[in-house]
């Protein structure tokens, strides 16, 4: 069972707009309505995949209840710590003639400390359940990064499997945290180093140099590139799928539940990183984070080869 905790989660409203025009009346073709944030996409994809999931992040007001709602119509059973703010919402317009998405992200609401101890009890309660435990997405206003440091650091020294999806001042910190599984973007992993990747040899390099830093398992991704994975065993990269895109939010959380999934399933390093990319780019294929279906999946996995 995979642990899938979202400290920010949202309520996503994605509209599709079939030739969509900025700066005018626009209307859309369809409305998908869902509880959001990284977490719930990669529960969500994880789900197709066959993998048991578990939930938790907080929420507040009647946008929070709204999310445990949904969340629970959609089989994704969790523990969520209640807050005083409202949960945030996002609106994601898709132009339905290129996929490409103009995404508006609510900054979510303020976590006082009382909150935050009483999230991370709850965390702690529930990590023994799980084979694995991925942190995924942003912090909300108010959560301290070193707070954040301090419990993820708790359960790596617990001998517990953690990866972090991440960005900004917490992926820094996470960096430095010996054991813990980063999976970040090549340009998330040239602000870590301090100089830009252009190439699959550089993104190569950098997940060596990051690597050897603390000894964390770290994937790159390169969109349509493709993504490198480095762990004390290997170093392997594989090419995207050529495919026909319909929208690409939610891609990098469906990538992540590929590769946690199948490092749940016990499968070689090599496989994670087959499962990952197909899991992206069958995401890319439907419209809402994390929605795909098994076959489109089974379909891109024959599609993607392993380079050492």
């Amino acid at each position: 069972m995979i642990l899938c905790v979202t400290p920010n989660p949202a309520i996503d409203r994605t509209l599709l707009v079939d030739h969509f025009q900025p700066y005018e009346v626009n209307r859309p073709s369809k409305v998908l309505i869902r509880a959001g944030g990284k977490g719930l996409n990669v529960a969500r994809a994880a789900r197709t995949l066959g993998i048991n999931t578990y939930c938790m992040g907080f929420v507040g007001g009647n946008t929070g209840q709204q999310l445990v709602k949904l969340a629970d119509q959609e089989g994704m059973a969790g523990r969520w710590t209640q807050i005083e703010a409202e949960t945030r919402t996002c609106l994601i317009l898709v132009d339905g003639d290129s996929g490409r998405a103009t995404v508006v992200n609510e900054p979510g609401p303020r976590i006082t400390t009382a909150e935050w101890d009483r999230f991370a009890e709850d965390v702690r309660a529930e990590a023994p359940t799980a084979k694995l435990i991925a942190f995924s997405g942003s912090l909300p206003a108010g959560c301290s990064v070193e707070s954040y440091i301090d419990l993820l650091r708790e359960l790596a020294a617990a001998d517990r499997r953690v990866w972090v999806d991440t960005s900004g001042a917490a992926l820094q910190a996470v960096a430095g945290i010996a054991g813990v599984g980063i999976k970040i973007n090549h340009e998330e992993a040239g602000v870590l180093l301090g100089r830009s990747l252009n190439s699959a040899l550089e993104v190569q390099q950098a997940a060596t140099e990051l690597h050897q830093r603390h000894g964390n398992p770290i994937v790159i991704t390169m969109g349509a590139g493709g993504a490198v994975f480095k762990s004390a065993e290997t170093l392997i990269y594989a090419p995207s799928p050529v495919i026909k895109v319909v929208s690409n939010v939610g891609s990098g959380d469906s990538f992540f539940a590929g590769l946690l999934c199948a490092l749940d399933s016990d499968l070689p390093e090599r496989e994670a990183l087959r499962w990952a990319l197909a899991a992206g780019a069958a995401n890319t294929q439907s419209l809402g984070g994390g929605s795909f279906s098994r076959s489109e999946f089974d379909q891109l996995l024959g599609q993607i080869a392993i380079h050492e």
